[in-house]
C-alpha cells in the first residue's frame, strides 16, 4: 500500500491484504551456504515466492555466518576481514538470483554492538571495509538492487565501552573511514523506549527522533541527496519492563511516529516496526514488541495500526 495524502512513497510493515505491503526479513548467510560454493536457496525462494504472491516488497537482511567461514568455537556473527569476499560472493549471488524480486539489502544488524559484532569491540572502520568489499561485488552482480548500511543500534554507551559504540559516534566514523561511496541508503534502528514519539532528539536520550540525529550527521557528511528506512523500532508493552510502556500508549506513540514520518521526514522512505511475529515465545520482554502471538492471534496494537493504515486508503 502506498498512503494516498501527503508523500506517496512510505510504505508499512504489515501484509498487503491487512495495510500494506513491505516487510524486512533475514537472510541468513550459514543457512543458504552450508559449504563453500554449495548453495541451497529452496527456503530463500519459499520466502521471496510467497512475499511476491502476497504483494509484498521485501528488505532483505543478510548476514549470520557458517561454520567454515569462521574460527572454531567464534559466534555466527564473527567475520574476519580476508573473509568479506566470501560473504560478498553470497550477497552477489543472493542480489543475483532476486534480481527485480529483491530492491534492498542490508548488510548486517546492529555493527556497533559486541554482541552482534561476533563478541569482539564494534570497529567502524573494520565495518566500513565491509561495506566497501560487499558493496562493489553486489553491484557488480545487480546494478538497481539498493544497498543499506548501518542498521546501527541506538545505544549511549560511553566511550570505550567494551560491549557497544554510541550509533552517532558509529556513524561520523563510517564516514570518516570513507563509508559515503559504499551504501545508497542508510538503515536506521528508531526505538522510543518509554518516550513519546514527539519528544525532541538530544545526543542522551535514545527515541524516536533520535533518527533526526542520523539525518544531521548524513547531511554534514555531504549525503543529504541519500534517502533513509526505518528498519527497527517501535515500543514494548510489557508490564513490568522498564523501558516499556502501557498498552494503549503504545498503540498512540505507534500510529504518531507513523504520522511523524509521513509528515516531517521527506528523506524517510520507509517505516518497518519490531516485531510482527516470532516463530516461538521468547518467554521475556522481548514477546511485548510483537503484533500478533506466535499462533497469529492479533493483539489490539495490530487491530488498531490495521485501522489506521486501511483509513488512509492503498
Amino acid at each position: 500500500m502506498k498512503l494516498s495524502h501527503g508523500r506517496s512513497n512510505i510504505r508499512w510493515n504489515w501484509c498487503a491484504r491487512w495495510g500494506a505491503p513491505w516487510i524486512v526479513e533475514y537472510f541468513p548467510w550459514a543457512y543458504v551456504e552450508g559449504q563453500p560454493g554449495q548453495f541451497d536457496w529452496s527456503h530463500s525462494d519459499q520466502v521471496i515466492d510467497m512475499a511476491q504472491r502476497q504483494g509484498l516488497s521485501v528488505v532483505a537482511r543478510l548476514g549470520f555466518v557458517p561454520e567454515w567461514a569462521r574460527p572454531k568455537d567464534t559466534s555466527p556473527l564473527y567475520l574476519d576481514e580476508e573473509r568479506f569476499a566470501d560473504f560478498g560472493r553470497y550477497a552477489a549471488e543472493f542480489a543475483r538470483r532476486y534480481a527485480g524480486k529483491v530492491d534492498h539489502i542490508i548488510i548486517w544488524n546492529e555493527p556497533n554492538l559486541a554482541l552482534e559484532w561476533g563478541y569482539t569491540k564494534p570497529d567502524p572502520v573494520k565495518y566500513t571495509a565491509l561495506l566497501r568489499t560487499v558493496y562493489t561485488m553486489i553491484k557488480a552482480a545487480n546494478p538497481d538492487v539498493q544497498v543499506l548500511a548501518g542498521a546501527l543500534a541506538p545505544t549511549l554507551a560511553p566511550p570505550g565501552s567494551e560491549s557497544g559504540e554510541n550509533d552517532l559516534t558509529f556513524l561520523q566514523a563510517m564516514y570518516d573511514a570513507g563509508a559515503a561511496p559504499y551504501f545508497d541508503t542508510l538503515a536506521i534502528h528508531a526505538y522510543g523506549w518509554h518516550f513519546d514519539p514527539d519528544d525532541p532528539a538530544h545526543p542522551d536520550v535514545v527515541n524516536f527522533r533520535r533518527t533526526e540525529l542520523l539525518r544531521d550527521i548524513m547531511v554534514r557528511n555531504g549525503d543529504g541527496d541519500k534517502q533513509a528506512m526505518i528498519t527497527e523500532g517501535g515500543w514494548n508493552d510489557h508490564p513490568r519492563w522498564t523501558r516499556a510502556v502501557r498498552p494503549g500508549t503504545r498503540i498512540a506513540y505507534t500510529i504518531r511516529a507513523y504520522e511523524i514520518a509521513q509528515d516531517e521526514w521527506p528523506w524517510l522512505d520507509a517505516v518497518s516496526l519490531w516485531a510482527f511475529r516470532y516463530p516461538w515465545d521468547q518467554n521475556s520482554y522481548q514477546d511485548y514488541f510483537t503484533f500478533v502471538r506466535t499462533d497469529f492471534e492479533p493483539k489490539p496494537i495490530f487491530e488498531e495500526v490495521k485501522r489506521y493504515t486501511q483509513g488512509h486508503g492503498s
